[in-house]
């Protein structure tokens, strides 16, 4: 393939663990790289040349990673060592500041890196140890970065549908003085969400995406906020109901399409205010994290 396109890159974490892409009709399904450790959450830097994707390994043995290849699944390589990072999830690649940011579950803390995985930070930790990390409330999932406000978000899911994930922003940066476990920037945006997972940006209508796999009516769902709510709109917009333990989602604001996976293996287009809502991919395996992105002319999918 040599002309200009737009591609899903879809991670599933079943089947020995593989990364794949799709045409957002949901054809010429290309596998790119197969035996991933538990991959959950992806990202595409097109300028580069590279797909990145975090993989949790095995969440009491502390042994997470992050990998990245090429855009045909070539030249594969661990950037972020085996330990590094504990359970990484949702990752979100930000080209302002040229950094890659995930949440980290059982290490209860929102990370950053340098694209070649060096200079590895912790900006959110919101606890320690084995006690704390048994507290499902402390698990950080999804990222989202808005550089232009400056603002980093990212969800804490909590226990499985017992509706107390929560939704949180805070300064990319830490305030002077300040350490991971006590800054004072930390401002909760909505909590007692059923289990909100990962979370994606409309930085031009300056709109908050995110999933939810937790119980109907909802849970299961992907909704939306202003950035920046007024105290009497702080609820939710449900915009999609009726997911099978809906994780990723990608938006496409340009074009007015947001894309969604779940475990039960399907991956969802719609419209940005869930309407037309079709599945494009049915019975895929167990699917994770998933990132759009139009490849430079010349780019090639094995």
């Amino acid at each position: 393939m040599t002309q200009r396109q737009e591609r899903l890159f879809v991670l599933e974490a079943s089947g020995g663990g593989r990364l794949f892409s799709v045409n957002p009709d949901g054809s010429d399904k290309t596998v790119l790289v197969t035996g991933c450790r538990v991959p959950d959450g992806v990202a595409v830097d097109t300028a580069a040349g590279h797909i990145y994707w975090t993989n949790m390994g095995v969440p009491s043995e502390n042994d997470g990673s992050i990998e990245r290849v090429d855009l045909d699944g070539g030249n594969r390589t661990t950037i972020v060592p085996s330990g590094v990072t504990h359970t990484p999830k949702q990752l979100h690649f930000e080209a302002t500041d040229q950094k890659l940011y995930w949440g980290d579950r059982e290490g209860m803390r929102v990370m950053r890196c340098d694209l070649d995985g060096s200079n590895v930070e912790t900006l959110v930790q919101t606890g320690q140890g084995e006690d704390d990390a048994r507290d499902e409330t402390r698990w950080c999932v999804g990222v989202a970065v808005d550089p232009v406000g400056e603002h980093l978000y990212w969800t804490q899911k909590g226990p499985s549908d017992a509706g107390r994930g929560r939704l949180l922003t805070a300064g990319i940066d830490l305030p002077a003085g300040e350490s991971p476990a006590d800054r004072s920037d930390i401002e909760v945006l909505f909590e007692g969400l059923p289990e909100p997972i990962d979370l994606e940006l409309d930085l031009v209508e300056r709109m908050l995406y995110w999933t939810d796999r937790g119980d109907p009516p909802r849970g299961n769902t992907v909704n939306r906020s202003p950035l920046n709510p007024p105290d009497a709109q702080r609820t939710p917009e449900i915009l999609v109901t009726h997911l099978m333990e809906g994780i990723g989602i990608a938006l496409d604001p340009a074009g007015g399409h947001m894309y969604v996976t779940d475990l039960a293996g399907s991956v969802y287009a719609a419209g940005l205010d869930g309407s037309d809502r079709k599945e494009i991919l049915v019975a895929q395996g167990n699917l994770t994290g998933i990132a759009r992105a139009v490849l430079p002319t010349g780019a090639r999918v094995r």
